[in-house]
Formats: structure tokens, sequence, C-alpha cells
């Protein structure tokens, strides 16, 4: 796991899909399909406790982690913003008083002799005596692996640079502040569809180039999708012995263009231009209990605000004799919300636990759109107000076994579309979850998680490509219910061995979407959009079964220690439309390792293959009129890592 998308491997129930630069992770059969500035998604991103607002930019890539939690379902009180289906919690550790480093680099190879490197090196020390910083180094590189069909050479070659560095200042023994700066930049070209089976509108004229295999395209020109984001965070903690006071600021600017190819062939019929800009600020403070005992509580009140601009050019071409013409939208989106929340767990007697939690909130939308430089919108504004609240019980059976239930809500706010001429917001949409499991260590090399729910999901804010060209339509489309649960087991039979074991069931259904956007294949290529009714269909991006198994052995050999790891995951179809004609068929993906370190432990040299068997996992599927293309994962990739400590 080199990335949060890679979390689908090893986490049930989780889907880290991409359309082309934004990443739409999905947990439960949650998650959202928005691209436009302020549509965030509904599964939820923090770093350090910072809210990450876009989902262009939540490419995480870290040197240094210390833990990352994936929390499954409605998170709608602490982590309150916009986690409707769940979050992802990524921790790094604080600078250290004690100086240490590392650096690795790590060099693959993909099909066509395609290079991927990857070198990072981080350290970190003190000061001064009440002063610590580190800092942390990324460049990653890929070469191209997708066959340019038309020039020649490859596509889907990208290049990262993440720069990152903590300060911290403790001036007394209670009270520690955390400066966070990063800047991340990437230039690529792996916005290189291709149409699935063929299903282009180029095929209805002479001189299309079609690709026959997965890692070929066929585009006009060379697609773009760079980024750059510079981020600050600011966090406090101040222990006033019988309460800590908590303070996390966070400051974000994106600059993000694309130019895609919007009917995935060589003739030019459509093209998607973007620019986007957005800058956002967030403030938290929290007030919690700090001393032990029956009653711990938490308060808090969260104010976000943002506000950015898009230049877009969704332009098509009737057939490829034509240039290419269309409205150029200028839209400009800002937005600000307040919050308040607390949450309390009182133990009623030995081992019996209740929790309540609430959380207010009150956001306020403006949006302003220029079509051909003319105000179509001048500064709609909508305002949301809503209440989500939490109810939990926990019993220790033991002191090794847990069971709990849940019901909570949450919500995610309307929004409005960057790529339409409307002054009127989608509405929020609401989640009702219910959620039973029983957590145990039955025996000391044994670890059991069993969890059940029941979500009630309402007003879902959908998004799908427009009848008429590459631009998109968003929409409050349909409620749905979703049921499921997921098991896992962790082993360790000796010392020297783990054995991890997942399995997701997750039954995913509209229910009263009779507006749904239809895409039916043409014979001569395209889709004809048709609206009609989706009703107890399969959700998008939601497989009935998923799961994985993993093994972690080591072993001392000679002067040194022998480790091997690998992964399996596993999923059944997942569909990436409403009527349920796109899918990726079922797919198992296998990773795995060996590497040798020295009784030094200084330095650890290993082997590592992705994607052992090449099975061709589609990331996304994305049907309009003009095609139904997809992007592929990675293909099968092998290398070696040297990494040392100092």
């Amino acid at each position: 796991v080199s990335t949060v998308r890679s979390l689908t491997q090893v986490v049930p129930g989780f889907i880290g899909s991409r359309n082309m630069g934004v990443f739409q992770p999905v947990v439960r059969g949650v998650g959202s399909t928005g691209i436009s500035i302020g549509d965030e998604p509904n599964i939820a991103t923090y770093v350090d406790g910072v809210y990450q607002p876009e989902s262009a930019a939540n490419w995480i890539d870290l040197v240094e982690v210390e833990r990352v939690e994936v929390l499954r379902g409605p998170q709608g009180t602490t982590f309150g913003r916009n986690a409707t289906g769940g979050l992802i919690n990524v921790i790094t550790p604080d600078p250290s008083f004690d100086f240490r480093g590392k650096a690795s680099l790590r060099v693959g190879r993909m099909r066509r002799d395609a290079g991927d490197y990857d070198a990072r090196v981080y350290f970190t020390g003190p000061l001064s005596e009440n002063a610590a910083a580190d800092f942390a180094a990324l460049f990653r590189k890929n070469d191209g692996y997708i066959d340019d069909l038309v020039r020649g050479g490859t596509l889907g070659n990208q290049r990262v640079i993440d720069l990152r560095s903590k300060l911290l200042f403790e001036p007394t023994d209670n009270f520690k502040v955390v400066l966070t700066g990063e800047y991340f930049n990437q230039e690529s070209t792996t916005n290189s569809p291709q149409p699935l089976d063929g299903n282009t509108a180029g095929r209805r004229f002479p001189g299309v180039i079609l690709p026959t295999d997965a890692w070929q395209a066929s585009l006009t020109k060379d697609p773009t999708l760079d980024l750059k984001r510079y981020s600050a965070a600011l966090h406090t903690k101040l222990d006033l012995g019988s309460v800590a006071l908590d303070t996390t600021t966070g400051y974000m600017l994106l600059r993000w263009k694309q130019d895609t190819d919007s009917d995935a062939s060589n003739l030019q019929l459509g093209n998607f231009l973007a620019d986007f800009n957005v800058e956002s600020i967030s403030q938290e403070i929290k007030l919690n209990s700090a001393n032990p005992g029956p009653f711990q509580w938490l308060l808090g009140g969260y104010f976000y605000q943002f506000g950015g601009n898009s230049f877009l050019q969704p332009w098509t071409a009737a057939n490829p004799t034509l240039p290419l013409a269309g409205p150029t939208l200028e839209p400009e989106l800002e937005g600000r919300s307040f919050a308040g929340f607390g949450e309390g767990t009182y133990e009623v007697t030995p081992g019996l636990f209740f929790t309540v939690g609430a959380r207010y909130t009150t956001e306020t939308r403006n949006f302003t759109q220029r079509i051909n430089g003319n105000v179509v919108v001048n500064d709609a504004e909508e305002t949301f107000n809503k209440f989500n609240y939490k109810l939990g019980v926990r019993y220790e059976i033991t002191d090794n076994t847990s069971v709990y239930a849940t019901y909570s809500t949450a919500f995610k706010s309307g929004v409005f579309n960057m790529a339409a001429a409307s002054a009127t917001a989608v509405d929020p949409e609401n989640i009702s979850a219910a959620e039973f499991g029983i957590k145990s260590d039955p025996l000391d090399w044994l670890r059991t998680n069993l969890s059940i729910y029941y979500y009630d999901y309402q007003d879902l804010q959908l998004q799908a490509k427009d009848a008429i060209g590459p631009s998109y339509i968003l929409q409050n489309a349909a409620n749905a219910e979703i049921y499921g649960g997921e098991f896992e087991v962790f082993v360790r039979p000796v010392a020297d061995l783990t054995l991890r074991s997942a399995v997701a069931y997750t039954h995913a259904r509209y229910q009263d979407f009779p507006d749904a956007q239809g895409f039916f294949p043409r014979a001569d290529g395209g889709n004809d959009v048709v609206t009609f009714d989706a009703s107890d269909n399969v959700m998008t991006r939601a497989p009935e079964w998923s799961g994985n198994f993993g093994i972690d052995w080591g072993s001392d050999v000679g002067n040194g220690r022998i480790t091997f790891a690998g992964n399996l995951s596993w999923s059944s179809r997942v569909y990436y439309d409403f009527a349920n004609l796109f899918s990726q068929p079922s797919y198992t993906l296998i990773n795995g390792s060996v590497s040798w370190t020295p009784e030094s432990e200084r330095f650890k040299i290993g082997l590592w293959v992705t994607n052992l068997t090449n099975e061709k996992v589609l990331q996304t599927v994305r049907p309009g009129a003009l095609s139904t293309d997809g992007f592929y994962e990675q293909p099968r990739k092998i290398g070696m890592t040297i990494e040392t400590e100092f």
C-alpha cells in the first residue's frame, strides 16, 4: 500500500476508484462521483486531523506514516463534514528529539520495458531543547505503459514530487505546537482513456483506429493531467489537567489542469479542457476530558471556507472534418460552513458504555456562471442546515471481547454543478445507519472482527455524462437501500508468521430512481442517451462480494533475517452505470515481496511484484454519448527496493 487508492487491496468494503485525476473512494457502496469545485467526496479524507476537501488533491502518498485508519460507516458527529459513508484518516509522526532518518530507492519494470522509479528520504531531529523538525521528500516517476496507437511510443507516464516538513515546538510540558507545510507537484498523461469493446462514435467514420486490448489508446492528441498543491497546517495542544484543548488550522491552494479526449478515438469528435483553481481554509477547536473516569466527553466547533473558479471547454464536433466547438464555461464557486459538535461516553456499570453524539451544521454556498463570457447565473446563494446525531452502546463481555450497536445519521451538503447554468443547487444527501458488531481476541494468537449494517440512503447526488456532449449533469437522482457485513480474521500461530483474511458482502440497490440517465450502445458506436427507471438496479461501484488474504513470514538466516509478504485481493463484478450494462468482471490481484535485512538492521534489500498475474482491472468506466471508455490499473510490475536507516 503506497497510496490511499491501494487500500482497496487490504480494507474490506473499500474501493479506491478514480475518474481522470479525481480520487473517488467508496465504502460499503457509498461514494461520490462529482468533480465540481466544492463537490467534496462523501468519504472524507483527513491528514493529521486536517480535512482534505478536494478530490483532485487527495492523491495522498507520504514518506513517513504512523498509521492509516479507514472508518466504515457514517461519521456525522466528530468527523461530521461530508462523511456520509466513512473516512480515511492518515496520521504521520511528529518530529523527534532523537535524530534518526531513512532513505529508500525502488526501481521496477512494466510492459514495454516501462520503468518505475521511487526515491524517498526522511529525517528528523532536535533544533533545541524545546524544538524539533523533520523533512520528507518523495520523487516518483513511471514511464508510459499505454501503447499510443496514433503517434507511436507510450502514454500513461507520471511524475510526482512531494516535499513535506513539520516543526514541533514544546515551550512547556503541557503545551505543544506543530506547524506543517507541504508542496505536491504532478505531471502526467494517465488520463488516456480507451473505448471498451470499441464503443466510440469514431467508428462511424473512416480512418478510426481502435484499441484491441488493455493498455492501448488511440487519441487525437496527447492528454494532460497536471496538478500543484500547496498546503499548511497548524496544530496546538494545551493540557489543562482535567481537560485538554486542541486546535487545528488547515490551508490548501490547488491548481489543476486536464486536457482529455472525450470520444476516446483518434478522430476529433470531442475534447474536455479544464483548469481548476481552488483555495480553502479550515479551523477546528476541541475541548475534551483528559482524566480517566466513567464519563469521557468532547466538545468542539468547526469552520470551513472555500473559493474557486474554473475554465471549461467541453467541445464537440458533428464529424471529424469540422473543428471542435461549443460553450466556454467560467464558473465561480464559494462557500462557508459552521458546525458545533459534542460526544460523550458514560460507563454506567463496569464494562457497559453508552455513547451520545450530536452535530449541527449551517452551510452557505454561492455560484456564478459565465458562458461564452456572458453572466448567466449571478451569485446564486443557497443555505443548508442540518442536525445529525449518534447513539451507541458497547458491552465488554470479557477483557478480550466486546459487542456494540450504533445508530447514526450524516449528511453531505447541497452543491452547485459547475458545468451547468442552473441557479439551483442539488439538495443534500442524507443517510441513516444501524450497525452491530463483535470485536474479539479469543486467544493470544487470534483476532476476529464482525460487523453487520443497514443503511437508508436518501437523495443521492449522482453525476453522469451529459446527453449531448462531454460535460456532466448532477442531480438528486435516487434513494437507496444498502445492507451487508464484513468479517475479518488475524492469526499469529507462531511469532514469525502472521495471516490475515477478510470478506465483505454488500447488497446495494437503488430505490425510487425513475429518471436515471441511461447509456445504451449504438450499433455504429457511441451510446443513445435515454431516461429510464433504474429502481432495484445494483448501485455503481458496489461489488456484492470482495475480500483479501495476506501473509507475513520471517525467519533468521545466517547473519540476517529474510521476510516474505504476500497479498491476494478479489472482487465480484463492479458496475459503473445505472443500467448495469458496463462493468468490470470479477477479478483477483496478487502482490508479493521478499527481503533480507542484516543483523545490524541498518539496511534492507528486497524484490517485489504487483499484479502478479497481469490482471486487466478497470479503475473506472465512463459511459457517455460519444463513447464508453475506461482506464486500467497498471499491469504487472516487478522491481527491487533498497532501504537504509540512520
